[in-house]
């Protein structure tokens, strides 16, 4: 498995990086769209209920949307990782250390992990919290509705806003840039 990884990123390295990046600034820049320009507007509709509606509607749409860019996300991560052999280039068979740049790269390729890791998991949740509010809102529970989705927008979504930009800037730093 890992030597077919180590081939497929060989010879697809540009393919690949360019599918991470694209679904990185797409699950990134759809958030800080979501948050900074939708969210706001959406504080503006007075009735409650079409205000949940469309806030039902919008968040589903992006979710949808952005789902299949966390799993190519993911996918490009896990082959990038391991074709570029970063903790080869760290450790060697015996688990020594063999350069500090080295154990540096491989540490900052853990943390960019975690902070995806940690992303996926929030947004698993939002996504949870919204499925089960549009079961409410289906079934005219509006204040239960309103009740699930109101850490979204106020502390899930921004706490994966600023992941993902951490996570950005440490995917420029490994390539050097």
């Amino acid at each position: 498995m890992k030597q077919t990884l180590v081939e497929l990123f060989g010879t697809y390295t540009h393919e690949i990086i360019f599918l991470h990046i694209l679904s990185a600034l797409i699950w990134v820049g759809g958030m800080i769209a979501i948050r900074l320009a939708v969210h706001p507007n959406l504080q503006m509709i007075d009735d409650p209920n079409i205000k949940l509606g469309k806030t039902l509607a919008i968040t589903g749409k992006f979710f949808n949307i952005v789902i299949p860019f966390v799993i190519l996300l993911i996918v490009t991560a896990t082959i990038m990782a391991v074709g570029l052999g970063f903790r080869a280039s760290a450790v060697n068979e015996v688990g020594d250390i063999i350069s500090q740049q080295a154990y540096g790269t491989y540490q900052l390729v853990h943390l960019k992990e975690a902070i995806w890791l940690i992303m996926t998991l929030n947004f698993t949740f939002m996504y949870i919290q919204r499925h089960k509010a549009q079961k409410l809102f289906n079934n005219q529970e509006l204040a239960k509705a309103k009740e699930k989705l109101k850490l979204i927008p106020n502390l899930l979504l921004p706490i994966n806003i600023v992941l993902g930009i951490i996570a950005l800037w440490l995917g420029v730093t490994l390539r050097g840039f």
